[in-house]
């Protein structure tokens, strides 16, 4: 029984009108857009790295999305089967995600310099080159693809035979879940970690950190569980969910919350120490830029709304039990989420002025949009509930967490 809530219908048509209109800004601005130097294919090199922005922050919706579906059925729990659908959904959309990739191959000049035919006259580049060459980043991008792709797949398609009473109808059966969870949720975070090397790191090839790609995990993973207490807000009335859904449910998605909001200040914190009572001329550059004019300014905003105002809030047991505040929450964020991503993406290039070009806000946004429509489409397409989880009523029925 697919959804029928009508916020459900409406996110998916507001989504579809603000994807529209932040793409469409997005490509006006590719082609008149000039203060990021010499145009790719007749585009802004502006527009590739503002697409780049977008591109990590729906990969974070979509990836995260689908370790937290992993970590559920490796665990159980009311939290999962009441956000299962929404996880489901949300990886669904990785068709998408690799189709936000192709304008990142086109524009690998205007972004890396590692891509720069005389690129190897740096000695560090010239000593990571094996590694940081177009052909092996192509290669390396399509296994990350094909690994989440197939795993997606694998778990999305059983949920959906098991909405039939085909597979998973028992409890012997629900062990095929956990085969796929248990080292799919260490490959995932291997790959994100990769990823997060090629697409991120590698804009500034002498910088390194052996903490990054955790760093990365976690805030995908912020970003995901974030996007599903907002969209469990919205579906909250859906007669599926009807006396199903409780601030128990939100309680235990707003304890989470804080837990990766914490990590993620956590090892924040523990790579700037690391780097900067280590002070080699390898790695401070890479801080000092992002703590000076207006990037420091950014980076204190970070500080206060990427970790003190969403922890301090969700200190209050009354806000996690409160479906709309702890929405509100989430939406501050999913929004530091993407200023994160401008300040680690941004200030690997030359600027002139006002260091964030008015694409960073939005093109991301435009992807955002789509990406949110086509979720949206996932999601009402199948069941809210996992009906024919042989946990299902166990879960809902008692006080189980």
């Amino acid at each position: 029984m697919a959804a029928d809530d009508a916020n459900l219908n409406r996110l998916q048509q507001r989504a579809l009108v603000i994807g529209g209109l932040g793409l469409a800004a997005g490509l006006i601005g590719a082609f008149t857009d000039t203060s990021a130097g010499e145009a790719i294919f007749g585009l802004s090199p502006q527009f590739f790295r503002s697409w780049l922005i977008g591109f990590l922050f729906c990969l974070g919706l979509s990836v995260g999305s689908l370790g937290w579906l992993m970590l559920q059925h490796l665990s159980g729990g009311q939290w999962g089967m009441v956000s299962r659908r929404v996880f489901e959904a949300a990886t669904r959309t990785l068709p998408v995600i690799a189709l936000f990739f192709l304008p990142v191959i086109l524009g690998l000049g205007a972004i890396f310099e590692w891509s720069h035919p005389d690129a190897t006259n740096n000695a560090i580049i010239r000593a990571k080159s094996p590694y940081l060459n177009t052909q092996f980043f192509l290669i390396r991008a399509l296994v990350y693809f094909v690994f989440w792709a197939v795993t997606s797949w694998l778990l999305t398609s059983w949920s959906y035979a098991q909405d039939q009473g085909q597979v998973g109808t028992t409890a012997e059966d629900m062990v095929r879940f956990r085969k796929v969870s248990a080292p799919g949720l260490l490959f995932l975070v291997m790959t994100v970690t990769f990823a997060s090397v090629d697409w991120v790191m590698s804009l500034e090839p002498e910088w390194y950190s052996t903490i990054f790609g955790l760093l990365t995990v976690v805030g995908q993973g912020l970003n995901a569980l974030a996007m599903a207490i907002i969209v469990l807000k919205l579906l909250a009335e859906d007669r599926q969910f009807a006396g199903k859904l409780k601030a128990k449910h939100f309680h235990d998605l707003g304890k989470l919350l804080l837990a990766f909001v914490m990590l993620w200040a956590y090892l924040s914190f523990s790579q700037f120490l690391i780097i900067w009572s280590g002070n080699l001329p390898e790695e401070i550059p890479w801080y000092l830029k992002r703590m000076q004019g207006t990037w420091g300014f950014i980076a204190i905003a970070l500080i206060v709304g990427h970790f003190f105002l969403p922890f301090l809030l969700l200190l209050s047991r009354n806000i996690k039990r409160h479906p709309g505040l702890l929405s509100k929450v989430a939406v501050v964020v999913i929004i530091m989420r993407l200023v994160d991503l401008i300040w680690l993406v941004q200030p690997s290039f030359e600027h002139h002025g006002f260091p964030i070009s008015w694409m960073d806000i939005a093109i991301p946004v435009g992807m955002a949009g789509l990406w949110t429509f086509v979720f949206a489409r996932n999601l009402g397409s199948r069941s809210l509930l996992p009906v024919n989880d042989p946990y299902v009523k166990e879960a809902l029925l008692h006080e189980a967490h």
